[in-house]
């Protein structure tokens, strides 16, 4: 009896729970699928990360045991798609029941479930214990509360997992240090840029197929330097834990132009795909602590980041549903700027954000929240082409974690359900956090006129826009008393300002539309209680 076991790309974990027990009459099944390459228009890096990684899995399987049957992107007869491959798999080698991990969207999720009718096997579809939150957990905790403050999800994971704990209480008596972790950074430091890794052969490979066959793609391909293994991925790990950690929480939300990382980890690639796990990199963080390596403001903010932040929009993504992604509650229909392809725009601090992305297939948090989703929120971009553009141009970028972020707290479209108010923001915010400002050709001091930050009109004509919706929400209540200051006329200045440079944006580039994906959503569950509120 042969048991078949389906391995998704960003499943490429040893101690994955379907590899679990050996390989005793077991065929783990890859497949490079031509639709996930191209359900969005995925960024060149990232194809060639996620191929290139599969592939040298394989190698490692099959030198633990594993009888692999692996089907190439270009090998006759692969359908496109994966459950296409299993049938064939199945046939291919006689199985008798196919034993899979519980996928990270539920586009996927759908198309497992429809493999026990595709091939007449039992399917046993385990929970995917990667995460330290399963969904059961998440959705117990959620059905308890009616509002879902992400602070107090992130509390309750420590005190599961006893990490930054000591009999009970938090190290340093508080829980969260995210005041200490917004310093501008002084001129003249060292940032210690993440290891890069030279192609061998298989990456070589992949990335003449990538140049071959996606040159369309956004995104440049070269250099690549990603790790593609774990050993390397685990370098890259120790690399952040001894050399940037320290410093991590002091400069985590500072922008520092020509610098792409500063003190950032960038393992979230890793992370996503399954080379590193979430257990393993807080553990090392905890350690480093300990051993009196990394100050608490950096251990705590980067354990939050993964314990608390990333386990809670998994969590949410998977709870809420596939209709999540459907509401628009400020109404946004604007096309996407054709600069968030191009990087052709004069404001400095998104169009550095655009050649970056477009370098690495990475920004970090406080780009892609307060540069670029904090813009398309602003100027009301349709919240499905912003989410369609955070999914293609990213490494790290899966639905599961991209859509809460961008579609709850970047753009507010659930109107409130996972951010208690919009993440807006004026140029005084950017030139705060970053360099670009005093290389722009706008002046962020000034609020009106064609010389203006555009974000400073913007800023106040949004609040304006939407005050039907915002303006009774508590945190923001402040800002609109200063907006009631402003007199008459000098309202009307700001809102005309605004309308003029919203005539100066390029025309929308659509040509990244997203296809139709292969199998439709399920039914989504019974869903949250209608008052429930969620806050970060």
């Amino acid at each position: 009896m042969t048991t078949l076991i389906p391995v998704l790309g960003d499943q490429l974990t040893s101690d994955l729970a379907s590899l679990r027990g050996g390989p005793d009459g077991a065929v783990v099944l890859m497949v490079e699928v031509a639709a996930e390459t191209h359900y969005v228009r995925h960024h060149k890096k990232k194809i060639a990360l996620i191929f290139s990684a599969m592939r040298h899995f394989a190698e490692e399987l099959r030198a633990g045991g594993w009888t692999v049957d692996y089907v190439r992107l270009d090998d006759p007869g692969n359908t496109g798609s994966f459950s296409g491959e299993v049938v064939r798999a199945v046939a291919r080698h006689g199985a008798s029941r196919i034993r899979v991990v519980e996928a990270g969207e539920w586009r996927v999720d759908a198309m497992i479930a429809g493999w026990a009718a595709d091939t007449g096997l039992p399917v046993e579809i385990l929970p995917d214990d990667r995460f330290l939150c399963s969904r059961t957990d998440f959705a117990e905790w959620a059905g308890a509360r009616k509002r879902l403050v992400m602070e107090e999800f992130y509390r309750e994971m420590r005190k599961r997992t006893g990490l930054l704990m000591r009999a009970g209480k938090p190290v340093g008596t508080r829980w969260n240090f995210d005041a200490e972790n917004r310093k501008v950074p002084p001129r003249g430091l060292n940032y210690p840029a993440p290891p890069t890794f030279v192609p061998d052969a298989i990456t070589t490979e992949v990335l003449d197929l990538v140049a071959d066959r996606f040159a369309g793609h956004f995104g440049d391909l070269e250099p690549f330097g990603f790790a593609v293994t774990r050993a390397d991925a685990l370098i890259a790990l120790d690399h952040f834990i001894a050399v940037a950690l320290p410093r991590f929480g002091d400069y985590q939300d500072a922008i520092v132009e020509g610098q792409a990382f500063l003190y950032h980890a960038a393992l979230s690639p890793y992370l996503n795909c399954g080379l590193l796990t979430a257990r393993e990199v807080v553990q090392a963080a905890q350690a480093a602590f300990d051993r009196g390596e990394v100050p608490l403001n950096a251990a705590e903010g980067f354990i939050r980041q993964i314990i608390g932040w990333r386990e809670y929009v998994r969590g949410l993504y998977f709870w809420a549903g596939p209709d999540y992604a459907k509401s628009n509650a400020l109404q946004a229909t604007r096309d996407l700027p054709a600069f968030y392809w191009t990087g052709e725009t004069e404001m400095r601090c998104l169009a550095q954000s655009v050649a970056q992305v477009k370098r690495e297939a990475y920004n970090h948090h406080i780009q892609r929240l307060m540069v670029l989703g904090n813009f398309a929120m602003l100027i009301g971009v349709e919240p499905a082409q912003v989410e369609e553009w955070y999914l293609v141009v990213y490494a790290d970028a899966y639905e599961w974690v991209e859509l809460p972020n961008v579609h709850g707290m970047s753009q507010f479209a659930d109107g409130g359900i996972l951010g208690s108010k919009p993440y807006a923001g004026g140029g005084a915010y950017i030139n705060r956090m970053s360099d670009h400002c005093g290389r722009c050709r706008y002046d962020v001091k000034q609020r009106v006129g064609p010389d203006a930050c555009p974000f400073n009109a913007l800023y106040w004509d949004f609040l304006a826009r939407h005050r039907d919706k915002l303006g009774g929400n508590n945190r923001l209540l402040r800002m609109y008393d200063n907006w009631d200051r402003f007199a008459p006329e000098r309202q009307k200045e700001t809102r005309e300002s605004a309308a003029a440079f919203l005539k100066t944006l390029p025309p929308a580039a659509r040509e990244w539309a997203v296809a139709q994906p292969d199998a439709a959503p399920p039914a989504p569950p019974a869903g949250p209680p209608p008052e429930a509120v969620l806050e970060r």
